[in-house]
């Protein structure tokens, strides 16, 4: 029985125990995807797991009616159908950065452009509880590197890269969402209508995670490697020193990428992984500018290099078909688009302008303000909360700060 190249490796994904690791022993073993297909059970069984090997064993004698063949061309007619691309190593739009990692991911599922992950990338990550600053940050951050020429990659997390997306989309820029699950499986579900958004933008959401994979912890530290492998650099906004933005950090030091960090207060918890990475190497930034004269080479580079790649135009697609589909998502995505609209302030009264008077950038107690201020326990939370709506400070769980300057 023959196997086109996409079945036998969809068909290898699919065996039970076989990840990324395996997959590139054997190739290393065998030399090519169809020379595994071709080799004895025999030579197999010190690259198998036996619970892959007995699933291997059974093709042979089940043929067509193997129960991971038939699920393997189920998937390949639903992505087909959506105009998902599949990209192995060897396929011309597989990014030329990625083929430099270390077990880079046999395959890439991507929904929409294959192009723009041959741009030039910066990678925003951070903490999915930031502070309203290190939102802001990461939104203007994103923006402004957007507008000078770099696709934005992150992870559709919470926090920090949401809001790393939302700011390409104002630069109008590109971006790229890196998925821990499969590419059905937009998580977290709340960010469905962002995903539409990206790919109707140019942009695209990539996994390497077959179809049906769910959001299994283990997965996640896996895709940063992605994140960080397809950008020229990552730059960390707000992070805690445990955490998966310094995983992905970690991870570009390793593949020679640059890390830039903001660094925050020496009393905000979410500023000491970044101060960390300082410690350890990376950038000190403060404004974006820093970022784009750093990586100026890199971008005419890729500039250039991508033009080689596809000289006259990008590659065409058929009109979009959403991977997800599920009703009420304009409704979701108004109400999103609703819920993240802050109030500017306008005017403060007396005590929103004594309350805003006593903090800084570090975040203070409730206690503390009680303590600092002669204003009664009932104002000065109905104070708080109103500057809160304002957009002027900010509660991290760790206490009250400015928002912003």
């Amino acid at each position: 029985m023959a196997l086109t190249l996409l079945e036998q490796m969809l068909f290898l994904q699919r065996l039970p125990q076989t990840g990324v690791a395996s997959y590139w022993n054997l190739i290393d073993r065998f030399g090519s995807v169809d020379k595994i297909f071709r080799a004895p059970v025999s030579q197999l069984r010190e690259s198998l797991h036996a619970d892959a090997l007995a699933q291997w064993q059974l093709l042979s004698s089940l043929g067509d009616n193997h129960p991971l063949l038939i699920r393997v061309r189920h998937d390949i007619t639903w992505l087909h159908e959506r105009n998902i691309h599949i990209l192995g190593p060897e396929h011309e739009h597989y990014p030329r950065l990625m083929r430099e990692v270390k077990r880079a991911p046999p395959l890439l599922y991507v929904w929409g452009d294959p192009i723009v992950l041959s741009l030039p990338q910066i990678a925003i990550v951070g903490s999915r509880k930031p502070t309203l600053g290190g939102k802001l940050n990461a939104t203007r951050f994103a923006r402004s590197l957007a507008e000078a020429g770099f696709a934005i990659t992150s992870g559709l997390a919470l926090g920090v890269d949401v809001a790393a997306h939302a700011g390409a989309l104002e630069g109008h820029g590109k971006t790229i969402a890196i998925l821990g699950t499969g590419i059905d499986q937009i998580y977290p579900a709340r960010h469905i209508a962002m995903a539409e958004q990206i790919v109707a933008a140019g942009g695209a959401i990539v996994t390497e995670f077959p179809v049906a994979t769910g959001a299994l912890a283990a997965n996640f530290p896996q895709r940063n490697r992605i994140i960080s492998g397809l950008a020229c650099g990552v730059l960390v906004v707000e992070a805690a020193v445990q955490s998966g933005s310094l995983i992905t950090a970690r991870y570009a030091m390793q593949q020679n990428r640059e890390v830039f960090a903001i660094p925050g207060s020496i009393q905000n918890a979410l500023s000491r992984g970044c101060h960390a990475l300082i410690k350890d190497g990376a950038k000190l930034v403060e404004t974006p500018l820093d970022i784009i004269e750093e990586l100026d080479g890199m971008l005419a580079f890729k500039r250039s290099e991508l033009k080689s790649l596809v000289p006259k135009q990008s590659v065409k697609t058929k009109k979009a078909v959403p991977a997800i589909t599920q009703e009420g998502q304009v409704k979701q995505k108004n109400r999103e688009m609703a819920a993240s609209t802050i109030p500017l302030a306008q005017e403060l009264d007396a005590s929103e302008n004594l309350i805003l008077a006593c903090l800084g950038f570090d975040p203070v107690t409730f206690d503390e303000i009680a303590e600092d201020i002669t204003i009664a326990t009932g104002d000065l939370m109905a104070g708080l909360l109103t500057l809160e709506l304002k957009g002027l400070v900010s509660n991290s769980g760790q206490g009250y700060c400015r928002a912003r300057h």
